[in-house]
């Protein structure tokens, strides 16, 4: 997406999946690889559940939400998605010119994958 760059925060949010829907979210486009426990579709107002950018099943059990595993974990998801330039273009694509929210399960707020998606998309030149 031609300019994301350093704008990406500006209009693309993160927030939990499990957080009341607003219009305020836009584009509401879930990136985890398992759809959220206990929660419907129709209560979850997903536009788009880009499981092919999801962090893998192995790099998020080895990651386990430990602060100490930060870095290791964003550098190893930024190289699984540098590996997948269409599933990166896909969702590019999905985040559309508007607002638009990166939805995510856990509980953790901050050292999650939808940080993380959201950093390497403001680094995407």
């Amino acid at each position: 997406m031609a300019g994301t760059a350093g704008r990406a925060a500006e209009r693309i949010r993160t927030k939990r999946v499990y957080a009341k829907a607003a219009r305020s979210d836009g584009r509401r486009i879930l990136i985890d690889r398992l759809w959220p426990r206990g929660l419907s579709k129709q209560k979850a107002r997903v536009d788009f559940w880009a499981r092919s950018t999801a962090a893998s099943n192995e790099l998020r059990r080895w990651y386990q939400h430990d602060p100490a595993k930060w870095d290791e974990f964003r550098r190893r998801y930024f190289a699984e998605l540098d590996a997948n330039p269409e599933g990166v273009e896909e969702l590019c694509e999905q985040l559309g010119t508007g607002t638009a929210t990166l939805l995510f399960g856990s509980v953790e707020e901050h050292l999650n994958n939808a940080s993380a998606l959201l950093e390497y998309l403001e680094r995407r030149p």
